[in-house]
């Protein structure tokens, strides 16, 4: 899950960064509204974690304006504003959760691991293909009722690919959403981690769709 922390207070903002790197998550974190508002519009994230009070443009003009130029991931609000006022107007702008601090950093990302789960359409934590299921709580897979071992790389595209099951998706989305800059799309990388989760996977679950990427489906031939 690629993740944009906007936090004004540089000390808390790396922790909730660090927190979240933790979970394996994504996260680039900013400290002005303006540059939050130009990111949101412009890059492709998962979730947002969004305060308030920030220096440029505040909180509530900031999601208004993702939300009016029609971004539509996720936004947990994260402020000490406490007020039933406040979070009347950080819902009424577009946010999806609102939590007051101080919080507990599992909290913030648990939170956001449900409102993607939401957004993805899944009702439930446990998601499945064929004999795979995944507890996206807990982070486990498990293959016919076994506990799965991944490495932390081959979790995050498992994970990536189960939440989109019978989706095809691009070697740069992945690149994008589970290494963020850290792995070159057009290198072979991704196919070495790919070839590694299939072999652990026995059955032919990850088919590929040449020139295209990758679909996670309930099983049938590999491609």
């Amino acid at each position: 899950m690629r993740v944009l922390v906007v936090e004004d207070d540089p000390e808390l903002a790396r922790r909730i960064a660090a927190g979240l790197e933790q979970d394996g998550m994504i996260v680039e974190t900013v400290g002005e509204g303006n540059a939050a508002s130009f990111l949101g519009c412009t890059e492709d994230y998962d979730a947002a974690v969004l305060d308030l009070g920030l220096p440029g443009q505040d909180g509530i003009s900031v999601l208004r304006h993702w939300r009016e130029n029609g971004r539509h991931m996720p936004v947990l609000i994260l402020t000490a504003r406490a007020r039933w006022s406040d979070k009347l107007a950080g819902f009424d702008a577009g946010a999806d959760d609102y939590l007051t601090k101080p919080f507990l950093q599992e909290e913030v990302a648990l939170r956001l691991r449900v409102l993607q789960r939401r957004a993805l359409g899944h009702a439930t934590s446990t998601l499945q293909a064929g004999p795979l299921s995944y507890d996206s709580t807990s982070g486990r897979f498990t293959l016919d009722g076994q506990l799965l071992t991944l490495t932390a790389q081959e979790q995050r595209i498992l994970a990536y690919l189960i939440q989109r099951k019978g989706r095809v998706v691009s070697r740069s989305e992945i690149a994008e959403h589970v290494y963020a800059r850290d792995l070159d799309p057009d290198s072979n990388t991704l196919d070495v981690l790919i070839g590694r989760i299939r072999r652990k996977l026995v059955a032919p679950l990850i088919q590929t769709e040449r020139g295209r990427g990758f679909c996670l489906t309930d099983g049938g031939d590999a491609a």
